[in-house]
C-alpha cells in the first residue's frame, strides 16, 4: 500500500481533515458525497498513478474527520469556498476536482466560478441542471420521520437514518454491509450527530446552483453516473452534459451511485486518463 500522509488544512471556518497519496505533479481533488467522507477513496486514490499525481481526498467542512463550526455555513457555495481554502492552503494551483453527489455540486460550484483553479471536472452521480439538491437528499428527509426516534438511541447514532441511503447508493446488497454502513455514520454517534447530520441536510439549497452560467465553464468535464444510481438517470447525466461545453458522459456498468465502492479500479484507471492537465505539467502546485 502507499503511504497515505493525513492532514489537517485550515479554512475560514476551521479546519479540513485531508490524506495524501503521491506525490506527482498533477493534483486530483476528491470530494465526496453526502453520508459519506473520504473513506469513500481508499481504494480508488491507491490505484491511481501516483508517480504523476497527488491525490488528495478531503472530507467536507462537517463531515468524517473535519471540524464542525456551529455557527458555520454548509451550503454548496460555502463549501466550494471552503475547497478552494484548502487548495490554497496546500499549494494546489489547479486540479482536477472528482465529486460524488453532494461532491459533484460543490466541484461544479467551485468550477463555475473560480476557474482559474480548475482544470477538469469529473461529476459522478451529480445532482440535474440547476440544482443542488438532489433527490436522494429529498428522500433522507422522508425517511427521517420514520427513523429518527431509532437514529437518536444507542451506539449506532445516525446509522438506522443513513441505511436506507446508503443501502440504494451501490447496485448490490454486498456493496454496502452493515459494517460498512457503521463505519460511514461513526462521525455521527448519538443524538448530537444526527441533529448535526440533519443539519447539514438542510443546508444544501437549490440556490446554490441556480446561478451558475454551465455554458461559461472552462474545464475538461466527465458527467459520470453508476448504470444502477437510483437518482440520477441517464437522461439527467445527459442533460447536465450538454449544458456544459464539450463535456463527455459516460456510464459504469454494474454499480449505483457510489462508483468510488463499487468499481474502484475502473474509476481509478478512467481519473489516471482525465487528471492530464490542460495547461501543462506544472499546472498542479502553487510555487
Amino acid at each position: 500500500m502507499p503511504r497515505v500522509d493525513h492532514l489537517r488544512v485550515p479554512v475560514t471556518p476551521g479546519a479540513l481533515h485531508a490524506e495524501r497519496y503521491g506525490f506527482g505533479d498533477r493534483a486530483l481533488v476528491l470530494l465526496h458525497g453526502f453520508g459519506t467522507s473520504s473513506f469513500l477513496w481508499r481504494r480508488v486514490a491507491p490505484a491511481l498513478p501516483l508517480g504523476r499525481v497527488t491525490a488528495w481526498a478531503l472530507d467536507l467542512l462537517g463531515h468524517g474527520e473535519s471540524d464542525r463550526p456551529a455557527e458555520a455555513a454548509y451550503g454548496v457555495a460555502a463549501q466550494a469556498q471552503c475547497v478552494e481554502q484548502a487548495m490554497t492552503a496546500l499549494r494546489i494551483g489547479q486540479a482536477t476536482l472528482v465529486g460524488v453527489d453532494l461532491g459533484a455540486a460543490v466541484a461544479l460550484r467551485l468550477a463555475a466560478t473560480r476557474p482559474a483553479r480548475i482544470h477538469g471536472l469529473v461529476l459522478i452521480g451529480p445532482p440535474p441542471v440547476g440544482r443542488a439538491r438532489g433527490a436522494d437528499l429529498t428522500e433522507l428527509g422522508r425517511a427521517a420521520a420514520s427513523h429518527l426516534f431509532e437514529a437518536t438511541q444507542g451506539m449506532l447514532g445516525a446509522a438506522a437514518w443513513l441505511a436506507p441511503l446508503l443501502s440504494r447508493s451501490v447496485a448490490t446488497a454486498e456493496a454496502m454491509p452493515a459494517r460498512l454502513v457503521a463505519r460511514y455514520a461513526a462521525p455521527f454517534v448519538g443524538a448530537a450527530g444526527v441533529q448535526h447530520l440533519q443539519g447539514l441536510a438542510a443546508a444544501v439549497n437549490d440556490a446554490d446552483a441556480e446561478d451558475l452560467d454551465l455554458a461559461r465553464l472552462s474545464a475538461r468535464t466527465l458527467v459520470l453516473r453508476g448504470e444502477h444510481d437510483a437518482w440520477c438517470s441517464s437522461a439527467d447525466a445527459s442533460r447536465l452534459a450538454a449544458a456544459i461545453r464539450d463535456a463527455d458522459v459516460r456510464e459504469v456498468p454494474g454499480a449505483g451511485r457510489l462508483v468510488p465502492e463499487e468499481a474502484p479500479e475502473t474509476l481509478a484507471a478512467l481519473l489516471a486518463d482525465w487528471a492530464v492537465p490542460v495547461h501543462g505539467a506544472s499546472a498542479g502546485r502553487i510555487g
